[in-house]
């Protein structure tokens, strides 16, 4: 019997995204923020892990894109919170987890002052400082945009499951300022990370995130990710 989307998600992501000491995407769990480094250099991830994506990628509906009307991001919450209770915004724990050499504010182990950043999006290294005119430099990027998951579920979901979608560290990733404000809302079939190393783990990791969620994609967003997973394998 095939398996609900969610769950089959859920299994996926217990088998490709485990915890370990190999710097490569696969061998994080980005479902938790325990201070595990994101992997942002060398190997992104395996073919086993984009066969596994593009399996996933079946699961999906494919719809045509819905209106934006009614979008806003108060729509997905008010501003970062603490679905996980650590006493940490998902903000402080993706850039925790994200960067390396982290510095905190004080003796909380929590607001992240400084940081190396190795960012997967662009390959360039940048050295974050949290404050005003700095802290922009690195931004948490929704992998799957609020506004994309909008116009494509998000208006059928309740609250709960929006609030809990845009602070889940499945979808929320460090990121260059600028790569994150060029790709905006955009999907897959129109904004693709400069990096080209780092393409395949980017969409691997939105069909992981649409499936988790029961998001649809367009037909150009799936077809899209479905030719770059399978050169890929």
């Amino acid at each position: 019997m095939r398996l609900p989307r969610r769950a089959l998600s859920l299994v996926l992501l217990a088998s490709t995204l485990t915890l370990g000491a190999c710097s490569s995407l696969q061998s994080l769990d980005f479902t938790t923020t325990d201070g595990a480094q994101a992997a942002t250099s060398g190997a992104y991830g395996s073919t086993e892990d984009y066969a596994a994506a593009l399996e996933l990628l079946d699961e999906i509906d494919i719809k045509g894109r819905a209106p934006k009307t009614g979008y806003s991001r108060d729509q997905f919450g008010d501003g970062w919170k603490d679905p996980d209770r650590n006493g940490c915004d998902a903000r402080n724990d993706i850039l925790a987890r994200d960067l390396q050499d982290v510095t905190y504010k004080g003796s909380s182990s929590c607001v992240v002052l400084t940081g190396t950043f190795d960012d997967p999006y662009t390959g360039t290294t940048i050295e974050f400082l949290r404050g005003q005119g700095t802290s922009t430099a690195v931004q948490i990027d929704h992998v799957v945009a609020l506004s994309d998951a909008w116009q494509k579920g998000a208006q059928q979901w309740d609250a709960q499951t929006r609030l809990e979608f845009a602070n889940d560290p499945l979808n929320l990733m460090a990121s260059d300022g600028s790569a994150n404000a060029s790709k905006g809302d955009k999907d897959a079939a129109s904004w693709l990370p400069p990096n080209k190393s780092f393409r395949c783990a980017y969409v691997a990791r939105q069909t992981q995130v649409k499936a988790k969620y029961d998001a649809w994609m367009t037909q150009a967003e799936h077809d899209a990710i479905e030719q770059l997973l399978t050169a890929c394998v």
